[in-house]
């Protein structure tokens, strides 16, 4: 009995380090792909719009996957689906490979907008496979829950970030042909090592599964989601395309050796600033000190943060108008560095409080489905501020980007206030993550009540407002 409880025990651990590799080995292609297409494209004459469309469609398809992913992923299993967005991204990488340089714009963009829209859909179906794996693979008590979804979304944008500078030094070293090819080469023989070695641990997936159980989300998770959706929005509407055109400005002279220096200089700042948000990230649990707070706490301070971080964009934003009234602004780029560290930082805690909360708030039988609802919407807020981002940089410049950003954090702010009536009882994981795993729960349709011995979930209380309501005997409680 024993030997079986180590056996899986091992399994588990083992099932959770080889799907941290994948999605390392992905993100890290993913984030050099962004910055050599924004880059390239950029220096062969693409509108600040037109860069900004080139990520329409990955986002879009973002949002579509996301929805139809959870239910794959309780239907085929978790490894069916991360194995499956790692085979489109090697696909995505080899089309890209093809765009011609003597191609006229209106096909290049539409062509690259498509082929990034097979990128979309590859990231998020191994992002919700790994997100959704730590649910299942997370052992119960102190924490760990917040822990590890905090470490693997942190370490992701570690790696993220490398692969930014990554992909700007590829760019300038090699070219972007190249470049992709040995993103793609590398990226299948992870594949294959994966393929041949993935052990056992992760749900093999139920036939039962239905597709519109996505739909049936638990309470909390829709007032979650728009708080993501704006929060994401915020980030990627000065991130996209607004802040690396104007260090790009800032940083070339316009000659072919200042743009490989303008390339280099781009690609270190977001590479730094993206591992700097994740090591923040994975840190957050002890900065919060999480293990000493219920969730209702974690959830109450998902507001506060969100109200910090709206103050960042806006003085950003009036730094920069006020440095068009003066002859010469020399400091205003040491500013905007300086700032955007300190949006990172609070920004990184935001996702964290998000992180977390999708987790605890998912019965662990359908946790691949609400986590998938939940990236819908993180998909939505990046295509928002994608669109965003370009058309604000062409009208406004870089203020235009800060200011609409510090709007879409405060709308952030106000459904995080709503996250206050949903969230209670229990510390943090251990209470009611653990009730929430508890497999005796029962859906109904109408008014969509959950329950089982622990917990009784209500989506409305008499007021129309969203509630979870949630009791513990005195054993759950001292277990906290």
């Amino acid at each position: 009995m024993m030997d079986a409880a180590l056996s899986r025990q091992r399994d588990s651990v083992t099932a959770y380090v080889a799907v941290t590799a994948a999605y390392w080995a992905f993100m890290l292609t993913d984030g050099a792909l962004r910055m050599l297409v924004l880059l390239h494209f950029h220096t062969i004459g693409f509108s600040p719009i037109q860069l900004a469309y080139l990520f329409v469609l990955y986002e879009v398809a973002g949002m579509v996957t996301n929805l139809v992913a959870g239910w794959l992923a309780a239907r085929f299993g978790m490894t069916s689906t991360l194995f499956a967005g790692l085979f489109l991204q090697i696909g995505a990488l080899l089309a890209l490979a093809g765009v011609q340089a003597d191609w006229i714009v209106s096909f290049s963009v539409i062509y690259v907008m498509i082929v990034q829209g097979l990128s979309g859909v590859a990231k998020d179906l191994a992002k919700m496979s790994s997100k959704s794996a730590v649910k299942v693979l997370a052992p119960e008590g102190e924490g760990r829950l917040f822990r590890m979804v905090a470490w693997l979304t942190g370490s992701k944008n570690v790696v993220k970030g490398l692969g930014f500078l990554v992909g700007a030094a590829l760019l300038g070293a090699l070219g972007y042909r190249a470049s992709i090819l040995w993103m793609a080469m590398i990226l299948s023989l992870i594949l294959t090592v994966i393929i041949l070695f993935m052990p056992e641990g992760l749900p093999k997936g139920e036939k039962g599964a239905r597709l519109r159980e996505v739909f049936r989300r638990g309470p909390g998770i829709g007032t979650l989601s728009m708080a993501r959706m704006f929060l994401f929005g915020a980030r990627d509407v000065w991130f996209v395309v607004g802040v690396p055109l104007y260090f790009y400005g800032v940083f070339s002279d316009g000659s072919v050796e200042g743009n490989r220096q303008a390339f280099f200089l781009v690609g270190g700042f977001m590479s730094a600033w993206v591992i700097f948000y994740g090591m923040i990230q994975a840190a957050a649990p002890k900065l919060l000190r999480a293990h000493r707070k219920t969730d209702a706490q974690i959830a109450r301070s998902a507001a506060t943060w969100a109200a910090l971080l709206a103050l960042v964009p806006a003085a950003l934003a009036g730094a920069v108008v006020g440095a068009d009234f003066l002859e010469s602004a020399p400091w205003l780029p040491l500013a905007v560095l300086g700032g955007l560290a300190l949006f990172g930082f609070v920004f990184a805690i935001n996702s964290s409080i998000h992180s977390f909360l999708v987790l605890a708030l998912s019965p662990g039988e359908r946790v691949t489905m609400d986590v998938g609802f939940y990236y819908m919407s993180n998909a939505a807020g990046r295509l928002i501020g994608t669109l965003l981002s370009g058309f604000s940089y062409q009208m406004g410049g870089l203020s235009a980007c800060l200011g609409t950003a510090a709007v879409m954090v405060a709308l952030s702010w106000v459904f995080a206030q709503r996250l206050r009536g949903v969230v209670g009882g229990g510390t943090a994981v251990a209470g009611a993550a653990a009730a929430m795993a508890d497999e005796d729960v029962v859906y109904e349709d109408d008014d969509t009540v959950y329950e089982d011995e622990e917990a009784v979930y209500s989506d409305e209380d008499d007021d129309g407002e969203f509630t979870m309501p949630i009791s513990f005997d005195e054993e759950d409680e001292d277990r906290g």
